[in-house]
């Protein structure tokens, strides 16, 4: 006897079309609805050698921590920095000294400017750095005045400091003021920007080239100052910043053979005899400053860096 079998019924497969999910889109955790938040690109705070922003050579960097909690992490320079540093830095020199006066105060005019326009970012880094608002806004404000001040003394200080001797020959005698060359600096720890570009300015005024210590615990504003630099027109290797410390740093600033002169800001009796001795080594100029209160403003800053050329012209021949 033939069974019976039920007839099998054809099922047409519902054809789902597959979800996108967005960035947006609720993600539900225990039956609430949370947004997805967007994470914001954390600055790298870099040194600043021959116009461009490397990492340091030995890859080692050190943690800062911020008023608001938050840590940064700044490059640890080493003696291969200063020497990369140094050796640009004297490649510039001759090309920034041979600029004339009035595109040397252009240049400084337009670094200037871009600090004006980027104030806000400053004051925050000062801030960030322990500085209160009203502090901070002060020191940014006297930063760039500093700034247009020694781009107005760039075509002046020649005039002023150069001289005609009178002499008992029969010649005309001229004295001439000359950039020293390569200046090493290791400028104010307690001043984030402030005593950087006073420090700065009048050395590059007068067409020397510059490597910089930055301030060791206050160093956001050094390197955020670096991008103004390379925004400004200034041929890169004139001002080379570097960050790390005193104690790894100081003697090879100081001893290099192919520096000038070296800016100090210290009131360490220590730290003054190492930096005068090592100067030694090559009789190089040695600049100690002590300024409690800043700005400092001078037009004898730019003659510290200076050397006097004179010239005898006979007459009456």
């Amino acid at each position: 006897m033939a069974t019976k079998t039920a007839p099998i019924k054809k099922v047409n497969p519902k054809v789902t079309e597959p979800k996108i999910v967005e960035k947006a889109d609720v993600a539900k955790s225990n039956g609430e609805a949370t947004k997805a938040t967007r994470l914001k690109v954390a600055k790298t705070y870099k040194i600043y050698i021959g116009g461009q922003f490397p990492r340091t050579e030995s890859g080692r960097y050190y943690d800062l921590k911020l008023s608001n909690g938050k840590v940064a992490n700044l490059c640890l320079g080493s003696r291969k920095d200063v020497r990369n540093a140094i050796q640009v830095a004297r490649d510039a020199q001759h090309g920034w000294a041979g600029k004339t006066a009035y595109n040397k105060s252009q240049i400084l005019y337009r670094m200037g400017e871009m600090l004006e326009n980027r104030a806000a970012q400053f004051v925050e880094e000062l801030i960030l750095t322990g500085s209160n608002t009203n502090d901070a806004k002060r020191e940014v404000e006297q930063a760039i005045d500093c700034l247009i001040y020694y781009a107005g003394w760039c075509d002046k200080y020649q005039q002023v400091f150069s001289s005609v001797n009178p002499v008992s020959s029969s010649h005309f005698n001229f004295s001439q003021i000359e950039p020293t060359g390569v200046v090493t600096m290791v400028v104010d720890e307690s001043s984030a920007l402030l005593g950087l570009v006073n420090a700065i300015a009048p050395v590059i005024a007068s067409g020397n080239t510059c490597v910089v210590l930055a301030s060791n615990q206050k160093p956001l504003a050094a390197v955020s100052f670096a991008e103004v630099l390379n925004s400004s027109d200034l041929p890169g290797g004139v001002v080379n910043i570097i960050t790390g410390t005193r104690k790894e740093l100081l003697s090879h600033l100081a001893s290099h053979m192919d520096v000038n002169a070296i800016y100090l800001h210290t009131e360490q009796v220590e730290e003054i005899k190492s930096v005068q001795t090592l100067c030694a080594l090559n009789v190089k100029r040695c600049i100690i400053d002590q300024t409690t209160q800043w700005p400092n403003e001078n037009p004898h800053r730019i003659i510290d860096f200076t050397e006097v050329k004179t010239t005898w012209h006979p007459v009456g021949i």
